[in-house]
């Protein structure tokens, strides 16, 4: 048996293919299916199983192409409601890859369909599970994505509760040499405390998971929800996309409409400009917001872009402009694209720069906006008289910022400044600025030591 990870550093997202005797099965799979594809054609083996441990609600699963294509048959909790075609798989069944079995054990919690995947050879010895968003290494799913008011299934106490049974009466009754392989890895929102590891096992786990170390199912409950990062904005509608399944991968990067520089655009669509800062600041269309191309690209436009919203995305060239059209496919926001255009030279506005002599002599002469999230503020006050906005909010709250003074923007090195200081710039009737990278000057002696 091999288990070959495929890992997506801008999602944190860990997908995988169980080869055994010319046989794969896919566990988790992503929007993109060519990589899988490739794998089992490089083994001369045959795709035989897709299994979903649950409806992701952080990127666009490719299992309905997979089937549609190869008639592959999909596995996942009948909790889901999925209304493609697929196969109920919960506790206690299996599927038979190759000489391996992939048995379902059922462990509600990060969702109420949750599931992972226990791999067994032909002696019924355990050697590997799949834990989804139930298990990570150092951590455990967040239990507050699927909140509805009108279903108690779904709230978060519940949920947390349900996980504290999965991990102790589940999981923890594995052998301890069991391999762990969670769906994610640091930087995803599905946790709070993700380490760097990809892997880990079930002994490992036990010994060093804050969230696996002896206490009562309140504490437990305490702990886990305490300090959760945010919600991004198109995690419910991946959700509901991954239930009925997305269109073909390829087919909606192609017809997403490029367009010419030169074209006309409608004035009440929103512009995503992905250039980086420099060029952006130095001349962008007004109203655009510079959500710069990256590694977290896509998690930044699904956290400030509605899934309801259309919008341009702008580019320096058009090799930019399609790796950028196939990262919001990622999260199935490239049907949202009005269209795909280089970034124009016409019409543009500069965006100012800041005089940081001026605001270290006189920096109660600025409205100051702090951008990051409440821990980090909790645990490193820039400056006690900041405005504080997370930026996954500022399209929201940019009114409660006032426009009597000019406006300093910052964050803890500058991506996030940028983004906010565009958004700004549309909305605020004062000067915006940008302290980027500049605010490392202004931290504390202990607070830049902690970095």
């Amino acid at each position: 048996m091999r288990v070959q990870r495929f890992y997506d550093e801008g999602l944190a997202h860990a997908s995988y293919a169980v080869l055994s005797d010319k046989q794969v099965a896919l566990v988790d799979p992503a929007r993109d299916p060519q990589p899988y594809v490739d794998f089992a054609e490089r083994h001369g083996a045959r795709v035989v199983a897709v299994v979903e441990t649950h409806l992701h609600a952080d990127f666009v699963s490719g299992h309905l192409e997979i089937h549609g294509t190869t008639s592959t048959p999909v596995y996942i909790s009948k909790l889901a409601a999925a209304s493609y075609p697929h196969i109920a798989f919960d506790q206690g069944d299996e599927i038979k890859v190759g000489k391996v079995k992939l048995q379902a054990l059922s462990t509600p919690g990060h969702s109420p369909d949750g599931i992972s995947v226990l791999v067994t050879d032909e002696q019924g010895e355990a050697h590997a599970v799949f834990t989804g968003d139930t298990l990570f290494v150092g951590d455990v799913g967040r239990p507050d994505l699927r909140e509805d008011s009108a279903d108690s299934r779904t709230r978060r106490e519940e949920l947390a509760r349900q996980l504290y049974r999965s991990t102790r009466e589940v999981l923890l009754q594995l052998d301890r040499d069991v391999r762990v392989y969670p769906a994610h890895g640091p930087g995803s929102l599905c946790g709070k405390s993700i380490s760097s590891d990809l892997s880990s096992t079930i002994g490992q786990e036990a010994a060093h998971n804050y969230a696996l170390q002896p206490m009562s199912e309140d504490a437990f409950v305490r702990v886990l929800l305490e300090e959760q990062p945010y919600i991004p904005r198109y995690f419910s509608y991946n959700v509901a996309l991954n239930r009925k399944g997305a269109a073909a991968y390829g087919k909606s990067v192609e017809v997403v409409p490029r367009l010419n520089k030169y074209a006309s655009l409608q004035n009440s669509v929103l512009l995503v400009d992905a250039r980086p800062q420099r060029q952006f600041k130095a001349g962008h269309l007004p109203g655009a917001i510079n959500i710069m191309d990256g590694k977290k690209f896509e998690t930044w436009l699904g956290s400030l872009v509605g899934p309801e919203e259309e919008f341009y995305l702008l580019a320096e060239s058009e090799e930019a402009l399609e790796g950028l059209i196939r990262k919001a496919a990622k999260i199935g926001y490239e049907q949202n694209i009005k269209g795909a255009l280089q970034a124009p030279t016409y019409g543009q506005q500069r965006s100012p720069k800041i005089d940081l002599d001026a605001f270290r002599k006189h920096p109660r002469d600025f409205t100051i906006v702090d951008l990051r999230n409440a821990q980090e503020v909790k645990g490193d006050e820039i400056f006690k008289e900041a405005v504080h906005i997370p930026l996954p909010e500022l399209r929201d709250r940019a009114d409660e910022i006032g426009s009597d003074k000019p406006v300093v923007v910052h964050c803890a090195s500058g991506y996030r400044s940028a983004i906010g200081a565009s958004i700004l710039e549309k909305s605020i009737g004062a000067p915006v600025y940008d302290l980027g990278e500049a605010v490392r000057d202004f931290k504390s002696p202990a607070a830049k030591a902690a970095k």
